[in-house]
């Protein structure tokens, strides 16, 4: 593996809250919404600034077009997504040894898809619709999954595996397979079932939760 893949790579730099306007901000929120809601195809310029209450030039004049707003759009939920992995995982499992933080990433999971992705995996969703891989926001997906593999790369090593990188691609799978069955409601409490199943993934690699010490 190489050392992006473990210490996962940075984001895009696309469409930071922190860079703009409170129109442009308007506009991504609407965006946002209406692309994860609706599907990204079936989501026009006309609409989104109907939503957002501006005009279509306010939107190419702040972005330049669709494709760049979905970029800043999938940018944007990247973040949020490993901000709030890694602050629930800092939050519950920070004094804990062994494998409960790597346990803690499917709590946050759990909670995540229940507040956040009631149609499942807003990145799954969007590579479905965005077949071209010069599309920008397909690297954005790409270095999302890679983000996750990374981290929990990471997690694995620290936890003493003998060897993190087939914990972590079991892991990863895991993580992946929950959200998109989540999405499609053919298995209950998948993301449960995804967490007893790392449980096992643990033992097999010798790693076994232990309580703060």
């Amino acid at each position: 593996m190489d050392t992006e893949t473990k210490t996962g790579p940075k984001p895009a730099a696309a469409g930071a809250s922190e860079e703009l306007t409170p129109g442009a901000r308007k506009i991504l929120d609407a965006a946002s919404a209406l692309f994860y809601e609706r599907g990204i195809t079936a989501v026009g310029v006309d609409l989104i600034a109907k939503e957002a209450g501006t005009t279509k030039k306010t939107l190419y004049d702040r972005f330049g077009g669709k494709d760049a707003l979905i970029t800043a759009y999938l940018h944007e939920r990247d973040l949020r997504w490993r901000a709030w992995l890694t602050s629930w995982v800092d939050t519950h499992a920070a004094d804990t040894r062994g494998g409960e933080q790597l346990l803690a990433t499917f709590d946050a999971l759990a909670e995540w898809t229940r507040q956040h992705n009631p149609r499942g995996c807003g990145f799954v969703n969007a590579a479905a619709e965005l077949p071209d891989p010069a599309h920008p926001g397909r690297r954005v997906i790409t270095e999302q999954k890679r983000w996750l593999h990374g981290y929990l790369y990471e997690l694995s090593g620290a936890a003493g595996a003998a060897d993190p990188g087939r914990l972590a691609d079991e892991l990863a799978l895991l993580h992946e397979g929950a959200v998109v069955l989540r999405g499609l409601s053919v298995v209950d409490d998948p993301v449960g079932t995804a967490r007893a199943l790392a449980e096992q993934a643990l033992e097999r690699a010798a790693i076994r939760p232990r309580a703060p010490q």
